[in-house]
């Protein structure tokens, strides 16, 4: 075992529920802190964006520009991860952030719409951290509770999805003294709140919860080549459940962006005004993150592949009933909460089918690829969604999004068939009874 490899802190089995509890209140606390941080500045980042830009055109690109930004600084990030363990990775992660952040404020100064296209780029970083963080809450979990884990991780995001929009206008006011435009505000606040994360997981986040899975799994590759991109992709490869798991995450991901991103626009053709609108997106956040314990619950219960089947079908409930509402607002809004208890579904019980189907050594690489899959679909989803939106309509959008479920679909119809090698577990750290479940 190299250094790298060793916690720093001896640990033994017994001390495994207390460190549990310590590394889930650490990362859930840096979640909602990360999350705030995030969702105070989204916020208003399009407002900010047109505002530097001079038009309304371009302002689409401030959101873009984060979500690829969390698509490229994903596998780094993982690779770091990978090799010296989750804190230094959710550390830098942060600071990033933090650093992105800051050169917003700046270019928002300055006028500079490409300096702010690349500020929103490094924000996006946080929003890799608050990602990867769910999967720092499997490392250490037991197999059976292994999804509540990530679930519990999951739900906190709630909390900053919830504030962050609502702090966002006195958080700009609260920097207008300085010079700095009320648009660019939540910016201040927002760095600030990732160096405080950053902080915490520094200081707290001891003993390293992917050190210590390594140091307790006597299987575990101890070779920097076990622990490479190429191990992660050869371990998807070999692995059915794997690369169900990596489709069910980005297929739902992108689904849910879709359809999301132009549901204000569909709702304002119907002569829905900003309250509305904004009730509805409401719902929606309420139903991905609020009830990921349920999720979570039910995926330990009654395994992996039928909660991506329960996912499946609320993905195509939604599509199914905000593709058909028209002026009908309130079954829009009723689709739009589906939408978000199917990608709730589809996220914990992929990264958690993910988590356990490859080997642990790869594991890091192998949750950075889904998550730069996953972001990247979803930022293609999204410029799509766009242009079919203009071309075709609300409906038809929905069924594309409902199509791009058959892929998924069909990979779990195949898992699931008697005799089918994907209800094989292939990861070191499955329990016999995960293939059971799965």
């Amino acid at each position: 075992m190299t250094t790298a490899d060793r916690p720093a802190i001896p640990v033994v089995p017994a001390d495994l529920p207390a460190l549990r509890r310590r590394v889930t209140a650490v990362l859930v606390t840096s979640q909602i802190l990360g999350g705030l941080g995030v969702a105070t500045a989204v916020a208003l980042a399009t407002i900010l964006a047109k505002d530097v830009s001079g038009t309304e055109a371009l302002a689409g690109l401030a959101p873009t520009a984060s979500v690829i930004g969390t698509a490229v600084l994903s596998m780094p990030l993982a690779a770091l991860m990978a090799a010296r363990g989750r804190r230094p990775g959710l550390v830098l992660a942060y600071l990033i952030g933090a650093v992105g952040a800051a050169v917003v404020v700046a270019a928002s100064a300055v006028g500079s719409f490409p300096l702010l296209l690349a500020g929103l780029a490094g924000f996006g970083a946080a929003s890799s951290a608050n990602l990867q963080a769910r999967f720092a809450a499997a490392d250490l979990a037991e197999p059976q509770r292994r999804a509540r884990a990530i679930a519990n991780v999951v739900w906190a995001t709630t909390i900053g999805a919830v504030l962050g929009p609502n702090i966002a206008a006195p958080a700009g006011r609260s920097v207008s003294g300085l010079g700095i435009p009320d648009t660019a505000g939540p910016f201040v606040w927002a760095g600030g709140v990732f160096l405080l994360s950053a902080l915490l997981v520094a200081v707290l986040l001891r003993p390293d919860p992917l050190l210590t899975a390594r140091a307790l799994d006597p299987g575990n590759d101890a070779s920097p080549e076990g622990r490479s991109l190429r191990a992660g992709l050869a371990a998807v490869g070999a692995s059915p459940r794997a690369r169900l798991a990596l489709v069910t995450v980005a297929v739902s991901h992108t689904a849910m962006v879709s359809i999301m991103s132009m549901t204000p626009v569909g709702l304002g053709h119907h002569g829905a005004g900003i309250d509305l609108i904004g009730l509805v997106i409401s719902g929606h956040i309420a139903g991905m993150y609020a009830f990921s314990p349920v999720m979570g619950r039910l995926t330990d219960q009654l395994g992996r592949l039928p909660v991506i089947g329960l996912s499946l079908g609320l993905l195509g409930c939604a599509a199914l009933l905000a593709g058909t509402a028209g002026p009908r607002h309130a079954q829009t809004a009723v689709g739009l909460f589906v939408l978000g208890l199917g990608w709730s579904a589809g996220l914990v019980s992929g990264s958690t089918l993910l988590t356990e189907s490859v080997p642990g050594a790869s594991r890091a690489a192998v949750q950075g690829l889904s998550d730069l899959l996953s972001n990247a679909a979803a930022g293609a989803g999204g410029a799509a969604a766009g242009l079919l939106m203009a071309q075709a309509g609300y409906g038809w959008l929905n069924l594309a999004a409902a199509l791009l479920l058959l892929p998924p679909a069909a990979l779990a119809l195949r898992a699931i068939r008697p005799g089918g090698t994907a209800g094989k577990t292939t990861g070191s750290g499955a329990s016999a009874g995960d293939g059971a479940r799965g």
